[in-house]
C-alpha cells in the first residue's frame, strides 16, 4: 500500500465540476489500495476577493466587503448545491460555511473602526479561504462514499510569529502531525486538510506565504509517512518554458529537486519555491499533474538527476524586476561597501534576486522586486551617504524595464561551452545582455536584458532546450 499526500490547488477546487474531478481522482487511489492525505487551496479567485475585503474595510467601505462576502458565499453555496444532493448534508455544510462567513464579516467590521488591519487580522481573513474549500471538498468526497475527515491544518502546522510568511516549528508540527493526524490515516479515514495555513503556539492563525498551499503539503508528506507527494495543477507538468511566450513548450518527464528549485525561483509558477525544502532530506518525490486531464502521466520530480543531450531542461522569466547599480572610482579596495548595501536592502524589506560584481570592484548591481525597488534605493543612499556626499560612489542608478531569463540543467555541471552557446545565441538574434550570473552549482545561467527583447530572448534560448541550435 502505497501513502500519497495530493494537493489541489485553487483551479482545481475551483468549481462543482472541478472537485468532481478532486473526488474521482481520490477514488481512484483509494480503489487501488492507496492511504490518501489531501490537501487543498482555496477556490479559485477567493483569496483575491478575500484581500479586496480587508482593503474594501480599511476604507470603511461597509457596502464593498458585504458585497464581497456575499460574492464569496453566493460561489460556494452553488457548488454546494450542484454537488452535493441530500438536504441534510447541504444544510450541514452551509451552516458552518456560515459561521465563517460571519467571522469574516467580524472582522472586516473591527478593521472598519480601526482604519487599519495588521498582519495577524490579515491572515485571519485570508486562512478562511482554505477553511471553506476544505469542508466544501470533505462534504463532496463524503458525498461518494469517501470517508473523509477535515481539518484545519492550524491544528497541525506550528509556525512562529511572523503574519503573513510564517516559519514552521519543525519538531512541533511533526509531533502534532504524528499526535493528531496519524490516527486519522490508521482508522482508514481520508483527511482533507486547509493548505497554506498554521498557528502560533498560542494558537493565533498564520500563514505561509502566498502559494504556500504547496509548501504546507511537502510538510504534511514529511511527517505522514508519504511515499509521493502529488501536486494537482492546471497543467499537464513542469513545462520547458512558458508557453505563452513559446507555443512549443512541452511537458518535461522528470527533472531533479536542484533543478526545480532553481525553475521555482526564477518565475515558473508550478510549484512554490520552498515546497522541496521538508522532503529533499526525506528523499520523496514529487509528482505534478493536471487536474483536468488526469491520465496523463506529469512530471517526476526527485533526487534523480538526469542529463540530457541538450543540456538545457528549462528556461524562464522573470518579471516585475528593477535593476540597481552601485558604482564609483573611490569604491576600489574599499572593504563593505556590497555588505552595507545588502543590509539595507533587507532593512527595506526586499530580497535580493541576482548579484553581478565587476573584477575591479568599481561598481556592482543587483535585482530586486520592482515594487521595492524605491524603498531599496533610498535605503542604500541613506546607509551610503557619506560615500555619496564624498563623490566616492555616484548616485545610485535604477533600470526597471528588465527581465531576468534564466536557462536551468544539471546537466550544464562539467559540460564545457554552455555558457558561449547561450550568449552565442543572445548576440545572434541582437538581445543586449546587461548582466549575468551564475550560481556555484552551475545547474543554471542568469541573465538581464530588457523587457522589450523577453519574447526574443527566451524564444530563441528554448532553441536550445528543444535541440535546436
Amino acid at each position: 500500500m502505497r501513502s500519497l499526500t495530493m494537493k489541489f490547488g485553487g483551479t482545481s477546487v475551483g468549481s462543482a465540476e472541478a472537485i468532481r474531478n478532486v473526488v474521482h481522482i481520490v477514488q481512484g487511489a483509494l480503489a487501488q489500495g492507496d492511504r490518501v492525505t489531501v490537501v487543498v487551496s482555496a477556490m479559485s479567485g477567493v483569496t483575491d476577493l478575500l484581500l479586496q475585503s480587508i482593503r474594501a474595510a480599511e476604507q470603511s467601505d461597509r457596502w464593498d466587503f458585504e458585497s464581497i462576502i456575499r460574492k464569496i458565499r453566493d460561489k460556494h453555496e452553488t457548488a454546494i448545491n450542484l454537488l452535493l444532493t441530500r438536504e441534510d448534508a447541504r444544510e450541514e455544510l452551509l451552516q458552518k460555511l456560515v459561521v465563517l462567513q460571519n467571522t469574516h464579516l467580524e472582522l472586516c467590521h473591527a478593521v472598519s473602526i480601526l482604519g487599519e488591519a495588521t498582519p495577524r487580522i490579515k491572515d485571519a481573513v485570508v486562512s478562511l479561504g482554505e477553511r471553506m474549500s476544505s469542508r466544501l471538498v470533505t462534504a463532496a468526497l463524503k458525498e461518494e462514499g469517501v470517508s473523509a475527515h477535515q481539518f484545519d491544518a492550524s491544528d497541525l502546522i506550528r509556525t512562529d510569529a511572523t503574519f503573513q510568511d510564517a516559519n514552521p516549528n519543525w519538531d512541533i508540527t511533526r509531533q502534532q502531525i504524528i499526535a493528531r493526524l496519524m490516527p486519522s490515516l490508521g482508522q482508514g479515514e481520508t483527511p482533507v486538510i486547509t493548505g497554506f495555513i498554521g498557528a502560533t503556539q498560542d494558537g493565533h492563525v498564520t500563514t505561509l506565504g502566498r502559494g504556500g498551499s504547496d509548501y504546507s503539503a511537502a510538510i504534511i508528506a514529511a511527517y505522514n509517512g508519504s511515499d509521493e507527494l502529488v501536486i494537482w495543477t492546471d497543467v499537464d507538468g513542469v513545462m520547458t518554458t512558458d508557453p505563452r511566450i513559446d507555443k512549443r513548450a512541452r511537458v518535461l518527464d522528470q527533472i531533479s529537486y536542484q533543478e526545480v528549485g532553481e525553475l521555482a525561483f526564477y518565475g515558473a509558477k508550478v510549484l512554490h519555491p520552498k515546497t522541496v525544502q521538508p522532503i529533499v532530506s526525506r528523499d520523496i518525490p514529487i509528482r505534478v499533474a493536471n487536474t483536468f486531464n488526469y491520465s496523463h502521466p506529469g512530471t517526476v520530480i526527485s533526487s534523480v538527476v538526469n542529463p540530457i543531450e541538450t543540456v538545457i531542461k528549462a528556461v524562464t522569466v522573470v518579471k516585475n524586476v528593477a535593476m540597481l547599480t552601485v558604482k564609483g572610482s573611490g569604491m576600489l579596495g574599499v572593504p563593505g561597501i556590497a555588505g552595507r548595501t545588502f543590509v539595507a536592502t533587507a532593512q527595506a524589506g526586499a530580497s535580493i534576486l541576482m548579484i553581478s560584481q565587476s573584477s575591479s570592484e568599481q561598481s556592482f548591481c543587483f535585482l530586486v522586486p520592482s515594487n521595492a525597488v524605491a524603498n531599496v534605493k533610498k535605503e542604500v543612499e541613506k546607509e551610503l551617504a557619506n560615500e555619496i556626499r564624498d563623490k566616492d560612489i555616484d548616485e545610485v542608478q535604477i533600470q526597471d524595464d528588465v527581465v531576468i531569463v534564466t536557462a536551468v540543467g544539471a546537466g550544464m555541471r562539467g559540460t564545457p561551452g554552455v555558457a558561449g552557446r547561450v550568449f552565442s545565441k543572445m548576440g545572434n538574434t541582437g538581445v543586449n545582455v546587461l548582466m549575468i550570473a551564475q550560481g556555484s552549482s552551475e545547474c543554471s545561467i542568469s541573465f538581464v536584458v530588457q523587457s522589450a527583447d523577453t519574447q526574443v530572448a527566451v524564444v530563441n534560448l528554448h532553441d536550445l532546450a528543444l535541440g535546436m541550435e
